[in-house]
């Protein structure tokens, strides 16, 4: 199984690697002082592919372990992802005093629909959760955001496609955050709840690996400097001599 996911949580972690980019790595961009733009543009061609590309991923890589019904798939997307983007648009563009009124409450409304998205499979599945399984598929999800991580970040470090730091940090957190919450609402209804594990988790990991990444680039660090902040005294040393 890829990064030693236990049998039981396969289908929602593999579920969870082929969704979109999270809309949070629009934000986390901004503080890291990446190139905003371009992680916005990132994030909503993904959203779009995603209605097809999802299914078509899902169907491949786990058509053979669960059954999985693309068209269907394609449709949830459809309703839960674009619709209320196309409405929020619309909205934007056409009802400018109704965005007035709802723009205040609209984050706390978020925020407690994603909680409920994140503790609902959590609660329903504490006792997985809990037991060996459970804590193995905790290394699993972290290693696969650190690597999606790191592979946006060096990969657009090849000379070749060599691109300014900015785009790096942006190509980095676009790459390694997930929309997981999309990804347990599709594991909820197509796979069952206890394939919803995975997203959950990966929801929690992603944020705060995501705005941590975001923070240390924020601050004006460099991934060079990593070994400095990490052993100064060694830094030091080596610089004296």
């Amino acid at each position: 199984m890829a990064f030693g996911v236990p049998r039981i949580f396969y289908a929602g972690f593999v579920l969870t690697t082929c969704v979109a980019g999270a809309q949070l790595s629009s934000y986390a961009s901004f503080l890291s002082k990446g190139d905003v733009a371009l992680s916005i543009l990132l994030t909503s061609s993904t959203t779009i592919a995603s209605v097809i590309v999802t299914p078509i991923l899902t169907g491949l890589l786990i058509g053979s372990v669960v059954p999985v019904n693309a068209v269907a798939m394609a449709k949830s997307i459809l309703q839960v992802v674009l619709v209320p983007v196309t409405i929020g648009l619309a909205l934007n563009t056409y009802a400018k005093p109704v965005v007035t009124i709802l723009q205040p409450v609209m984050p706390f409304v978020a925020m407690i629909c994603t909680s409920l998205c994140i503790g609902s499979p959590l609660a329903i599945n504490q006792r997985q959760i809990l037991s060996m399984d459970g804590l193995r598929l905790i290394f699993p999800v972290l290693a696969f955001h650190a690597v999606a991580f790191a592979v946006g970040y060096w990969v657009s470090k090849i000379p070749s496609v060599r691109q300014e730091e900015e785009v790096s940090r942006t190509l980095s957190l676009c790459t390694g955050m997930q929309s997981s919450t999309l990804a347990g609402l599709l594991a909820s209804q197509f796979l069952g709840s206890s394939q919803a594990v995975p997203p959950a988790c990966s929801v929690v990991a992603m944020a705060i690996m995501g705005l941590f990444l975001a923070s240390f680039w924020g601050t004006g660090a460099r991934i060079r400097d990593l070994s400095s902040l990490l052993m100064p005294q060694t830094s030091s040393t080596m610089n004296a001599s």
